[in-house]
């Protein structure tokens, strides 16, 4: 039995199936026979970008350049599309590849994910056939028209499989875009013959050079696609403001999510960030009861002593402290990321 992640947890291969070198990503939902879906591969670089339109695997380019990832295409099996990858042979340049999931002419025929369910995706070892991961999309997301679903990313000499579950209302031609893929733009319209100038033309107008690219913004292109819906609820529309986010069982990570969503996380104290629910009374108060601990202030404790008093001084001071312990732990720990499965444990001693 494999692990089944949350969203935003991540699990190291190695440990769950040591010695394995190819693995078989498997896609799979439940739709009315109107729908049809399409799973593709994406292999990037380290700006997050692909390294070239050929590195951009689907049905119209089942094979990379160097064959170690294929598109098997529609399947009767448990998965409805297959894409194996040979881990080993994936060449060194490839930081991470990324497994969007999208619905075909959904403009046209009017489909959203909100019409789909069960919408997962799976890695098994290719050659034993046995089960290693899996990510279940557990929302239904209305208005959105393909879903990053998952990806594997190098962390050092190991593969680890993260899942994502971000969607995009722009369709795969807008999680293209946002990884650098020109293969799927519309092509421009051919322009028509110009009529005679009845007098000379003015000279044009010179035109100021384009702004040197930002390698920095560059590499976070991933977030922007202003079709992007929130990463925390579609139905708060764009997910146009990139925030870091602190998942419980997983590394920070940058997902774009609407203003509002974005203001909470950065106002939240990390290690995760939940949305306040609909329908579920958020408590009045939260943190440690302190008023009722200077309510029992110099009452006897069960060893017969008395409890000592703290002034507001030595509570700002604790407080102060651990907030720069936080701060060190955090940057001890910044290029590492903990294996985490939806049953919440840690995976051995692997911190990476």
């Amino acid at each position: 039995m494999g692990v089944t992640l949350t969203r935003g947890g991540n699990v190291s291969l190695a440990q769950q199936s040591p010695g394995l070198t190819a693995v078989r990503v498997g896609l799979s939902w439940t739709a009315g026979e109107a729908y049809d879906l399409d799973a593709s591969a994406l292999l990037c670089g380290g700006s997050g970008r692909v390294l070239s339109d050929e590195h951009f695997v689907f049905f119209n380019n089942p094979r990379s350049p160097d064959g170690s990832v294929r598109h098997r295409g529609t399947q009767a099996g448990a998965d409805r599309e297959e894409i194996d990858v040979d881990l080993a042979s994936v060449p060194a340049d490839v930081e991470k590849i990324v497994f969007p999931l999208s619905l075909y002419e959904a403009a046209r025929r009017g489909q959203d994910f909100g019409g789909l369910t069960g919408v997962r995706i799976r890695l098994t070892d290719r050659e034993a056939g046995t089960e290693i991961v899996k990510f279940v999309l557990s929302d239904r997301s209305s208005g959105e028209t393909a879903m990053l679903l998952g990806e594997l990313y190098r962390r050092g000499a190991e593969w680890k499989f993260r899942a994502v579950g971000q969607g995009y209302a722009s369709g795969l031609a807008g999680i293209a875009s946002d990884f650098g893929v020109d293969v799927l733009r519309e092509p421009e319209a051919p322009e028509s013959a110009p009529a005679p100038p009845t007098q000379p033309a003015p000279p044009p107008a010179p035109v100021a050079p384009p702004p040197p690219h930002d390698a920095a913004a560059m590499s976070q292109q991933p977030l922007g696609s202003p079709s992007m819906t929130c990463f925390f609820d579609p139905g708060h529309g764009p997910g146009s403001t990139p925030v870091t986010w602190s998942p419980q069982w997983g590394v920070p990570r940058q997902i774009g999510a609407c203003a509002a969503c974005a203001q909470r996380v950065q106002t939240t104290s990390p290690p995760y960030y939940t949305a306040p629910q609909a329908g579920y009374p958020q408590p009045a108060q939260q943190g440690y009861p302190q008023q009722q601990d200077f309510q029992q202030q110099g009452q006897p404790d069960q060893q017969g002593g008395r409890q000592r008093r703290f002034g507001m001084g030595a509570m700002v001071g604790a407080g102060a402290a651990g907030l720069m312990g936080g701060a060190l732990l955090n940057e001890a720990l910044s290029d590492d990321e903990p294996d985490v499965t939806v049953n919440q444990y840690i995976e051995g001693d692997d911190f990476e």
